[in-house]
């Protein structure tokens, strides 16, 4: 084998290996970046949800407890919808459903509905939304205390009838300047409500998801 042979294929073989290797430093920095990730994220969503399901109210892993359903009708939207089932004991305490109002000033609205296994409002957050600053956001825990306006109430509490804003004849407050949008959270929470009520057994007898099969739209 001549000099210049040689040469070449040296230069290959090292150039194989550079590239085995950065291969595979690329992979174990993007195993170890996507655990990273996945790790933020559970733990910013699980935050949400203490938000309303605080940690004392149960005792299993609300964040892997999930399931998805479709209604759109009464979950705002064709695709499917998160719902985490809180649990003590291995008894039922709430749901939080991530339904949606699609028909805000500026489009759809995101929700995370807490429901309690009688039915109650444990409470509403807005988490998506993309009305105007200054008006129509004060549908934000962060901007204004109307959101807290829903906790505690049912279907029963107020009347279907009175499930609306004080415009219409309900007894949601609205905003200055800006009716469309509380309009469209009170209907959204009403009928997420009334999924609630209508799959109640449904909702905490599924098994969960595996968390791989779950996609946030």
């Amino acid at each position: 084998m001549n000099t210049l042979v040689r040469q070449m294929l040296i230069s290959a073989l090292l150039l194989g290996g550079f590239a085995v290797i950065g291969t595979a430093m690329v992979a174990l920095t993007h195993e170890a970046t996507a655990e990273r990730i996945a790790a933020n994220h559970r733990a910013r969503l699980l935050k949400s949800l203490h938000l309303l399901v605080t940690p004392e109210m149960h005792d299993n892993d609300l964040v892997t407890d999930m399931i998805t359903v479709t209604d759109k009708e009464l979950l705002g939207t064709d695709k499917p919808v998160r719902v985490w089932r809180a649990r003590k004991d291995g008894k039922p305490v709430a749901v939080i459903i991530n339904s949606v109002a699609p028909d805000g000033y500026n489009g759809r609205i995101e929700l995370l509905v807490a429901i309690r296994q009688d039915g109650t409002l444990l409470g509403v957050r807005v988490i998506s939304h993309h009305e105007t600053p200054g008006l129509g956001d004060a549908i934000e825990a962060e901007k204004s205390n109307w959101i807290h306006s829903f906790d505690n109430h049912s279907l029963k509490d107020p009347d279907p009838k009175h499930w609306k804003v004080k415009r219409d004849g309900g007894v949601f407050d609205q905003f200055t300047g800006a009716t469309i949008t509380p309009r469209a959270v009170v209907k959204a929470v009403y009928r997420t409500l009334v999924y609630f009520e209508k799959h109640r057994d449904e909702l905490f007898d599924r098994p969960a998801e595996p968390m791989e099969e779950i996609r946030h739209e």
